[in-house]
């Protein structure tokens, strides 16, 4: 009677126990809650290269709701412990408190005797992760030095190295993928498996516009139509390129218009490079204007005129020497086309202002005007028919007045 009296004595000090651990526990969090939150505005946000993933606010309401998932698994640990405690002091329920300890320990021991056993397979996958880390330094080191041409490969130009090392870092990953797969805890169940070949599904249905466009944008690099701050003409829009990536191209025009074209557009259209005419090795980009003048004037002083104009329009190179074209001979005119050189491509629109303004000047310097006169001729309604047709036309309409007042005389 006294063993039993003191295992109800020693389950009674258990639950007490028990009970001011659990008011202990709650006073504890409760007080460190009140001290994170009195601090908070100590805190600094977490950022990752300048990107700011949480605000100071955010990273106290973290730590609040961890404290708060502490607290409660704790007190429910200690409950649950505290069952199977008290029942293995009595006789008649020691087998269930066996089963209760089951309960919490196969499942510490299983995961446990896992994580042993997985050990190896997490060598192998730390080791392949730090091969690929630093092989991969050792290709961004070398793209850097071809970028900033400090390392020169014969046939292989500066602005392939960025597109290359993207594209080395892709198969990289995706060989790590298919490497470490084997090795990840459950990688050979079927629920595993048809996870990824749905996934894979998925990714290849919804993804056929997007792989087009990364392969256009592959093409694309590798052809160097054209390259950042060219000026071009794409589908009637001209301007500068500003953004050049595998998915993606984006021009900005003068009127500081963003214009973005699919490299699946840009692959199958027509483009003008006007960049490539001012090149060192190159005489510039021809910039012309088409004139039309009257027979009066001679063509040697608009010759004159337009060679003068374009000399003196900033930005004009006097080597190679501006050319006039005679294009045509209309009925009342002649047109001509003044051709001059530049290699300033990104003040095409003023050196064109320019131009036309020394055009007009130069013609109105010799009293010159540059309008063509147009004509036209007009008959009176009276000399539209000649007199023999129009005896013919009198003749014609009195027999047709004839034919209708017949018909409507009543038949007798």
């Amino acid at each position: 009677m006294e063993i039993f009296l003191s295992k109800y004595g020693i389950a009674a000090a258990i639950i007490i126990g028990q009970i001011i651990a659990i008011i202990v526990l709650w006073l504890i969090a409760s007080g460190v809650s009140k001290w994170i939150s009195g601090h908070a505005g100590r805190l600094k946000p977490l950022t990752i290269k300048k990107l700011r993933i949480l605000t100071p606010k955010q990273i106290s309401q973290v730590f609040l709701g961890g404290i708060r998932l502490l607290k409660y698994v704790i007190t429910l640990f200690q409950l649950f412990i505290t069952v199977p405690i008290i029942f293995s002091l009595f006789p008649q329920t020691e087998e269930l408190a066996f089963v209760i300890f089951g309960y919490i320990l196969t499942p510490l021991k299983n995961f446990g005797m896992g994580f042993i056993g997985y050990i190896p397979n997490l060598i192998t996958i730390i080791i392949i992760l730090f091969i690929t880390k630093y092989v991969l330094r050792a290709l961004k080191f070398f793209a850097r030095q071809i970028t900033i041409e400090k390392l020169n490969i014969p046939g292989f130009h500066a602005d392939w190295a960025n597109p290359t090392f993207n594209i080395l870092r892709f198969l990289i990953y995706a060989f790590n993928v298919a490497v470490i797969f084997p090795y990840l805890p459950g990688s050979q169940s079927l629920a595993f498996q048809g996870v990824s070949v749905f996934v894979g599904i998925i990714f290849s249905l919804g993804s056929s516009t997007a792989i087009g466009n990364l392969v256009a944008g592959l093409v694309i690099t590798y052809m160097r139509p054209f390259k950042i701050g060219d000026r071009i003409q794409i589908q009637g829009n001209t301007g500068f390129v500003v953004e050049k990536s595998l998915m993606v191209m984006r021009i900005k025009t003068h009127k500081n218009e963003y214009v973005t074209f699919p490299n699946l557009q840009v692959l199958s259209a027509s483009i003008i490079n006007y960049n490539t005419s001012s090149d060192e090795d190159e005489e510039g980009l021809i910039l012309n204007a088409l004139i039309t003048c009257n027979y009066a004037t001679s063509w040697r002083t608009v010759h004159e005129i337009l060679i003068g104009a374009a000399l003196k329009t900033t930005n004009v190179l006097k080597s190679p020497k501006p050319f006039v074209l005679q294009t045509a001979l209309e009925d009342n005119y002649v047109r001509y086309q003044i051709n001059c050189f530049t290699k300033q491509i990104a003040k095409i629109p003023a050196i064109y202002t320019e131009l036309y303004e020394n055009i007009q000047d130069g013609f109105g310097e010799l009293g010159l005007d540059m309008t063509t006169p147009q004509f036209r001729i007009i008959l009176p309604p009276e000399s539209r028919f000649p007199p023999a047709a129009e005896a013919d036309q009198d003749e014609e309409d009195t027999e047709k007045k004839g034919r209708r007042k017949k018909a409507q005389e009543p038949e007798e």
